[in-house]
């Protein structure tokens, strides 16, 4: 078998930054083993999959970790948009896809693209026992969405972090996004960690962002934002609230193109 192989750095724009996407088009869908195995084998936090637009025009996409399937991912999203805008379709204006998360639109927006996301708004929960340990400093709130959302005291915390990924995974979320307000350049950080799903800390997490997007409109009274996710790769996002649901607004940058062969 052969297949085409993109790999794109997502909200960034320059190369070796923010988060690599592997990003492999198919005519259609081959066993969800091989999917997986493909995935494993690029070993990047996410491999996306989509098929050729329907009679709509509408593009299945899926996601896999080297470990699962997920059911939402917003830098590989971005990252197959960017394929099919620059490469596949570069006279399309936007992209629409078919997912786990329902539909998903992504358009032009100036040299960038604008994602539009599901809202997945956080609630107050009890904190896990020993979660100041498992992260290396201690929370201020704590509140629950897909993930548990941290936030702590300033952005120095959280670029601080020593995170413990055995007792993280052992968690009953997919992941733990930790977060504060930004000092200068922004209104808030975060970093991402979900080892139970084989990524101990993912550089830039769109997915992340439907949750902290909501949480942080509300708590500074804003509607668009600007975030940093402050890992070692680190990128940046445009996050905007549109009625219940999430834009966000970042670049790419194409860094290999090949053929997977087995």
């Amino acid at each position: 078998m052969r297949f085409p192989l993109y790999q794109v750095d997502a909200f960034t724009r320059e190369p070796f930054k923010g988060n690599p996407a592997a990003v492999v088009p198919l005519e259609t869908w081959i066993a969800d083993a091989t999917l997986q195995s493909i995935a494993t084998e690029n070993n990047l936090s996410e491999t996306a999959f989509f098929l050729p637009p329907d009679h709509n025009g509408v593009r299945p996409l899926r996601w896999f970790t080297p470990t699962t399937e997920i059911n939402l991912c917003g830098h590989a999203t971005l990252a197959s948009a960017w394929i099919i805008l620059t490469v596949l379709d570069p006279e399309a204006d936007g992209v629409r896809f078919t997912t786990r998360s329902g539909e998903l639109r992504v358009f032009r927006h100036g040299d960038a693209l604008r994602m539009d996301l599901p809202s997945s708004p956080p609630r107050p929960c009890a904190p896990p026992d020993g979660l100041a340990e498992m992260l290396g400093a201690e929370p201020l709130e704590v509140l629950e969405a897909e993930d548990l959302l941290v936030r702590l005291s300033d952005e120095a915390t959280v670029h601080g972090l020593t995170p413990d990924f055995p007792r993280i995974a052992a968690l009953p979320w997919e992941g733990v996004i930790a977060t504060a307000p930004g000092e200068d350049t922004c209104h808030f950080v975060s970093r991402f960690f979900a080892p139970g799903v084989g990524i101990p800390e993912d550089p830039v997490t769109g997915a992340a962002h439907c949750t902290l997007t909501p949480y942080w409109a509300q708590r500074l009274e804003r509607t668009v934002l600007t975030a940093r996710q402050v890992s070692e790769r680190g990128g940046e996002i445009e996050c905007r609230m549109v009625g219940d649901r999430v834009h966000l607004v970042g670049n790419a940058v194409t860094v290999l193109e090949g053929t997977f062969r087995f």
